[in-house]
């Protein structure tokens, strides 16, 4: 032990004395990168150069370089690195369609990332989520809703997701001239969007026109645009090639026709899905030197380590390693990570700054925003706060892990709808809940125990190793226990699998009877007492196993219990708290409520433990993290179906991370609001929007299909028949569309030419008039459709969009400069032109709008 220590204290020192002299040229900060980069290459071994193309990259201690994990995650919000402001998951950021807001966010997420690197830094912590290569955004296109990481993205079209992604970018990154806040990856390069379940063997085909016109302008966007330093590669193969060795993606159009030259990443473990799953090679190195002369650059995974046999054996030189580990230490430079600590930039951002009272006004912003209002009958909305009594139901109204979707960070605090809603209405209003339902079954029904069933707080106990030794390094309070934290730990001072937490508190049930309560933990292993009798013990390992336990109560009766959990997994990490008492009361204590209610409100649809990325579930409608088919889980739907038996109005506050075929509820309920995966702040923006506090700016991103077999086959790459751009049936609400509490008119779009070369420009102008009774704001979108094309093209495609705020009773006149760009289109080779002849342009609130004027291109 003694031996140990001495080692570490050295190996401290011999850093701090590289970090505070410039003992060798790359160490002195007025040099230009590009040098610096160099002269550490020529410094290192081929084992050293090896060693930090993988994502764990080791100290390299005789020359003052420390280590450094290049994986890390702000997708919504800094994730799974502990406390972060956790914005609404990305498709919902998309149906703000505000890049200004999204950019805003970006600049914000990457504030918060600096500073908890530097208290990272500070506490000698360089693990896995607390660097500065942010593995953001997800610029893949939607095309399919069954694919359950379509959350991540920003839609469905090119254009969208061009603008939101190039805004999240440049907010990420900064504008510092010298050096770069954090680094975006834009992912997943570039042909990729399920079916999760075998991804690590499929082969995306398409002709080079989808490939042009779809996958790849948001890419182009963000490396010529946003100026994205890192790309991320798929795990998917293109056209034969494996995305992570394709020379087709990753030499000769990132590199060659864009001039990329920042480096690229591979996804986790996609170097070694080249030989073991691809089958294009047979052995490690033979794929690790495919993918280095291909142009992947660092390898998250170890299969770069056999790169040494592949120079050995006349795979690969070592100088074309060479040009990898120069683009990685670049990137290192030119993040500051190689600068003396006191010239560090960003260096002063301080811990204060994360969980901010302005951030997290910044995340009900933004929640508000991605509201979309899919019906409003009557007027059923707004709701008045003054209303005697409401019921609110559903399987996600007091979920506050729902909020969050995938890729999450640990916010503070967490407003469940069911809150927000509670804290919104007057003192007079009774509120009345029931889950009524799980997420897709009935029985048993369990919930998470909340704030009103504690007496007092919840006291946290944080300890920095599985078994509970020692002292707490944190302690803090929680109204609730309801966590997962993935492959991170729940705080910044404890190590991914290896922490416990202890939970102190005191229950105070509102019934009398036998309670089961659940205790569903992943990662480790749990152990719950009440009233210092131990009730439950558990040990999942890398498994789920919710433990169920009937325990007698009395109503208003103190209990006091510890849950103890113990994490021993790095990757997976869970611990959730909750009872059925619903049994108790029966369902005839809902149906009572429901009918002595004024208006009901059903909070439903799924959530990210349905959805995901590579999920082991299957269950009917949902396969392996994709959706089977489109419909709201049976459960449900026949729950709502006996609530709106009983003649009241329903408010259906839908949430989902995709497009759901909600026919039924759009045919019967009043009122839909779509609420995604709203972030932190989602019940306090839900309340807002049902009683009128903000009106309702959201468009969907996506477009919500009737029926799954409307759909093309899920691993068909082809475009036909998909998106708005491509499908030409009945929807059940198109892309672009969302409701406002006001109303605005469009006048007729007005060409300043209505005849104009292909190489010219023009101007389309017209005049919103907010003639509702609201305050509001709308999207203004222009379409543009080629009607006398010779080959395949979309239907229309979205080329315009501005977001405006409108007083009741103004008028706005909006113009947009028209170039050939808008008007292009590809040909089978892939090839973009301007062909002669008539076009449609459309103006409106979506796509479906069908007013426009027509335009002759000679």
């Amino acid at each position: 032990m003694k031996k140990s220590l001495s080692l570490l204290v050295l190996f401290f020192t011999q850093l701090n004395f590289f970090a505070q002299n410039t003992a060798y040229p790359f160490q002195d900060a007025t040099l230009d990168p590009n040098s610096r980069a160099q002269d550490i290459v020529d410094r290192l071994t081929l084992d050293e150069k090896i060693s930090q193309m993988q994502d764990v990259a080791p100290a390299i201690a005789r020359l003052g370089i420390p280590e450094y994990n290049w994986w890390n995650e702000c997708l919504h919000g800094v994730a799974r690195a502990g406390a972060a402001t956790s914005f609404p998951q990305a498709i919902g950021m998309a149906a703000t369609w505000n890049p200004e807001l999204i950019n805003e966010v970006a600049d914000i997420i990457s504030t918060e990332a600096r500073a908890k690197f530097n208290r990272s830094i500070k506490l000698g912590q360089r693990n896995r989520y607390q660097g500065l290569t942010m593995w953001s955004p997800n610029i893949n296109i939607f095309r399919d809703p069954r694919w359950g990481r379509g959350q991540e993205t920003y839609g469905e079209d090119p254009y969208l997701t061009s603008r939101l992604g190039v805004a999240f970018i440049k907010g990420l990154q900064g504008n510092d001239p010298d050096y770069f806040k954090v680094i975006a990856t834009a992912k997943h390069f570039a042909v990729h969007s399920g079916p999760e379940y075998n991804r690590h063997h499929f082969d995306a085909y398409t002709d080079a026109k989808d490939l042009w016109e779809t996958y790849l302008p948001a890419f182009k966007a963000a490396v010529l645009e946003g100026k994205s330093y890192s790309v991320m590669s798929a795990y998917n193969r293109y056209l034969g090639e494996s995305a992570t060795a394709s020379t087709l993606l990753l030499q000769d159009i990132l590199r060659k026709q864009w001039g990329f030259n920042g480096y690229v990443v591979s996804d986790c473990g996609a170097v070694e899905d080249i030989y073991l799953r691809h089958k294009i090679v047979e052995t490690a190195e033979e794929a690790s030197a495919l993918a280095v002369q291909s142009g992947c650059d660092l390898n998250c995974g170890s299969t770069y380590a056999h790169l040494k046999k592949a120079v050995e054996t006349g795979l690969i030189t070592e100088e074309e390693i060479d040009i990898s580990v120069k683009r990685l230490f670049l990137a290192r430079i030119k993040l500051g990570l190689l600068n003396a600590a006191d010239k560090m930039p960003f260096s002063t951002i301080p811990e204060t700054v994360i969980e901010s009272e302005s951030n997290q006004k910044l995340a009900l912003q933004t929640a508000r925003e991605s509201m979309v209002l899919l019906k409003n009958e009557n007027k059923t909305l707004p709701i008045s706060k003054k209303i005697k009594t409401i019921t609110v139901v559903g399987p996600n109204a007091n979920d506050k892990q729902f909020l969050l979707g995938n890729y999450f960070g640990t916010p503070t605090n967490r407003t469940t709808i069911l809150e927000g809603i509670r804290e919104k209405v007057s003192k007079k209003t009774k509120v009345h809940y029931f889950k009524g339902t799980n997420l897709t079954d009935n029985e048993p029904i369990f919930d998470i125990i909340g704030a009103d069933y504690f007496k007092g707080a919840i006291k946290t106990e944080y300890y920095d190793n599985p078994d509970l030794e020692g002292n707490p390094v944190a302690v803090q309070q929680e109204d609730h226990i309801d966590f997962e934290w993935g492959g991170a730990a729940p705080i910044d001072l404890l190590t991914p699998g290896k922490f416990a937490i202890r939970y102190t508190g005191t229950l105070k049930p509102d019934i009398n009877g036998d309670v089961s309560f659940s205790i569903h933990e992943s990662g480790g292993s749990y152990r719950l007492l009440i009233d210092g009798h131990e009730m439950a013990t558990g040990n999942s390992g890398k498994e789920d196993t919710p433990k169920t336990i009937q325990f007698p109560v009395k109503k208003n009766k103190d209990y006091r219990f510890v849950l103890e959990y113990k994490c021993t997994n790095p990757w997976i990490s869970a611990i959730q708290f909750s009872w059925n008492k619903e049994h108790l009361q029966g369902k005839d204590q809902m149906i009572k409520s429901v009918k002595e209610s004024d208006i009901v409100i059903y909070v439903g649809g799924i959530t990210a433990r349905l959805e995901g990325e590579e999920m082991p579930i299957a269950i009917e409608g949902f396969s392996k993290g994709d959706r089977t088919n489109l419909k709201m889980p049976a459960a449900q739907q026949d729950l709502l179906k006996e609530l709106y038996a009983l003649g009241k109005p329903i408010v259906f506050v839908l949430t989902s991370g995709s497009a759901m075929a909600i026919n039924w509820e759009q045919e019967h309920l009043p009122a839909i609001v779509s609420a995604w995966y709203p972030g932190q702040a989602g019940g306090s923006a839900v309340a807002d929007i049902l009683f009128g506090d903000y009106n309702p700016s959201g468009k969907l991103p996506i477009t919500f299909y009737k029926s799954v077999k409307d759909l093309p086959p899920f691993e068909d790459y082809h475009m036909k028949g998909r998106t708005y751009r491509y499908f030409d049936g009945e929807v059940l609400y198109p892309f672009g569309y969302g409701l406002s509490y006001t109303h605005f008119s469009y006048s007729k779009p007005i060409l300043e030419k209505a005849t104009m070369g292909k190489d010219e420009k023009n101007k389309i102008s017209f005049t919103i008039t907010n003639d509702g009774e609201y305050d509001g704001e709308t999207v203004a979108q222009v379409y543009i459709s080629d009607k006398e094309a010779s080959v395949s093209k979309p239907l229309k495609s979205l080329r315009k969009f501005k977001k405006i705020e409108l007083a009741k009773g103004e008028s706005k006149t909006i113009e947009f400069e028209i170039s050939a760009e808008d008007l292009s289109i590809f040909d089978s080779k892939g090839q973009s032109f301007v062909e002669p002849g008539k076009f449609e342009v459309y103006v409106g609130e979506h796509s479906a709008s069908e007013n426009k004027t027509t335009l002759t291109v000679k």
